[in-house]
């Protein structure tokens, strides 16, 4: 997360850049887990 003393431009940057990564992620992650799921329970 960013540095709390950091200037607020830098902060919102860091928060983007955290969704630009995070989001994808996140959502490969869960249809990843869906995706196991159905393939061990049939």
């Amino acid at each position: 997360m960013p540095h709390p003393d950091a200037p607020p431009s830098r902060r919102g940057l860091t928060v983007l850049a955290w969704l630009w990564v995070g989001l994808p992620l996140g959502y490969g992650l869960y249809e990843l887990v869906r995706k196991a799921t159905q393939l061990f329970t049939g």
